[in-house]
């Protein structure tokens, strides 16, 4: 029994090399041997999933277009080209501030100085930043300028050929955004009836042809609301804050204060739920919304439920022109985005902290319900981005994925290509002289003696590198046709599968 047992053993061990001495011969090249190693290997763990499970249960609510979620930007970074990080307060954008001046692989990276905050971010070979950020230029428009004020100051700053590393002076980022409030809407009053949420448009180039890619990180409303009131509790403000609209900052009479002393410390959130007058109750709505559509600060211009709808579709409409934008809730998910969009890598990946100061509150489901009231316009524009920012991760994957399939197909053909010829230049000569040309016609009335063999040769050897795949082919095959007009269809159709996917979904 131990004798019949060894003789088999070593008749497959015979086998096993055998078939390795052929596989060799046949393809000895590394793109075989690749393909080899990709069967044999176990699949990777999608290191996105492992992060959220929410968005395996993710149903769209908004019909988005394909232009709406595909997000591609030529950046140059050798150009014009220009990246302004509009931060928000407690959503996480220190962090990726942090990442975006010491995390990315650049051909020259930052230079940031132990010691120092600002790091300073030249173009390769040119004097001249590419990045507009706390950590890069400063706060070369006021303290967290929001978005009435970037896209008024930025461009003035840039066409000034103003050196960004050095922070103007107050009285300056008042001049700068004075001149570039008239010269957008030809003068410094405010007219209610000349513009609407739909005209809002992005000024994403300079009078120079500077463009400029603006970019954001929002938060979950209630968890951002929590943190900036342990923020102001141990005596942070932001009193600085221009708050710069239509050419002019707010007066006392319209933005009265919450506090009389120097800061807020030890507030109760009690009061500073209670403020009317809190600029963190809906701030993300205000500080991605074209201000000047709703008279700046002035309560009075409009009815407050119409100042409310203009403020939420303006903020929606300019988060969804935006080149990119987060969640904090989604590190990974950020940065596979932000890479995709920008074309840019990471050093190191982004790490998801589920504990923070926020979380360490514990509230009860009164106070949370009143936190959401406070921040309603939060709620809607928070919800709105993450259905957008997730149907934008499942899109790019599923192109991802279609354009590994793509190139392993193209693979695929070259390597039968390789293996045909060479198949036919080791039969050629044993063929020309036992059989003439003309016996082969006569014989054979096919003009190609060896298509059998051809088409067998093709798909054992594409079966060897991936059968599953090649069920997958032979079952779309069955729909789409063959050759060309297959692989054509294919690629045509491709990106549109998500967008009907959605409508599956709902």
């Amino acid at each position: 029994m131990d004798e019949k047992s060894n003789k088999l053993l070593l008749a497959l061990v015979m086998l096993f090399l055998f078939a390795v001495i052929v596989l060799q011969y046949v393809c000895p090249g590394t793109e075989c041997q690749l393909l080899r190693l990709q069967a044999f290997s176990s699949p990777v763990p999608d290191p996105y999933r492992s992060e959220d499970e929410s968005s395996a249960r993710f149903v769209p609510r908004y019909n988005f277009s394909r232009s709406d979620l595909l997000r591609k930007v030529d950046f140059d970074i050798k150009g014009d080209d220009l990246i302004v990080f509009l931060h928000i307060q407690k959503t996480g954008g220190t962090t990726f501030g942090r990442h975006l001046v010491r995390n990315i692989q650049l051909e020259q990276p930052c230079e940031c100085r132990v010691g120092q905050k600002k790091c300073t971010c030249h173009r390769p070979g040119k004097r001249e930043t590419w990045l507009f950020s706390r950590f890069s230029t400063g706060w070369s428009c006021g303290l967290h300028a929001d978005w009435t004020e970037l896209t008024s100051c930025v461009p003035a700053v840039v066409d000034g050929k103003r050196d960004a590393r050095l922070r103007p002076s107050r009285w300056r980022i008042f001049q700068i955004l004075d001149a570039s409030s008239k010269d957008r809407w030809g003068s410094s009053n405010f007219n209610s009836g000349a513009n609407s949420p739909s005209s809002t448009k992005t000024r994403s180039t300079t009078k120079s042809g500077k463009n400029f890619h603006y970019i954001t990180i929002l938060r979950d409303p209630v968890s951002r609301y929590l943190s900036e009131w342990r923020h102001v509790q141990r005596g942070a403000t932001w009193k600085a804050s221009l708050h710069v609209c239509d050419g002019r900052p707010p007066t006392s009479e319209e933005l009265p204060s919450c506090y009389t002393g120097d800061d807020w410390s030890g507030c109760p959130l009690k009061e500073f739920m209670d403020c009317p007058y809190n600029l963190a109750n809906n701030r993300q709505v205000r500080m991605l919304s074209d201000l000047t559509l709703v008279g700046c600060y002035n309560l009075s211009v409009m009815p407050e439920k119409q100042r409310n709808k203009v403020l939420l579709e303006s903020a929606k409409s300019n988060l969804k022109h935006m080149a990119f934008f987060g969640l904090t809730e989604f590190q990974r998910k950020t940065q596979y985005l932000f890479e995709k969009t920008f074309n840019m890598n990471f050093i190191s990946p982004f790490t998801q902290y589920n504990t923070t100061r926020a979380s360490s509150v514990e509230i009860n489901e009164e106070i949370q319900k009143r936190i959401e009231g406070l921040n309603f316009l939060d709620m809607e524009l928070y919800s709105y981005a993450k259905d957008l920012f997730l149907q934008r991760y499942q899109f790019m994957r599923q192109k991802e994925h279609q354009d590994a399939r793509r190139k392993r197909q193209e693979q695929r053909k070259f390597l039968k290509g390789r293996f045909l010829q060479t198949h036919f230049q080791s039969q050629s000569p044993s063929q020309g002289q036992n059989q003439s040309p003309g016996q082969n016609l006569s014989q054979n009335p096919n003009p190609n003696p060896n298509q059998n063999l051809t088409q067998n040769l093709s798909q054992n050897l594409t079966q060897s590198s991936n059968p599953n795949l090649v069920q997958k082919e032979n079952r779309g095959g069955q729909k789409q046709g063959s050759g060309q007009e297959q692989s054509d269809g294919s690629t045509s159709n491709g990106t549109n599968d998500y967008i009907g996917s959605v409508e599956t979904w709902r």
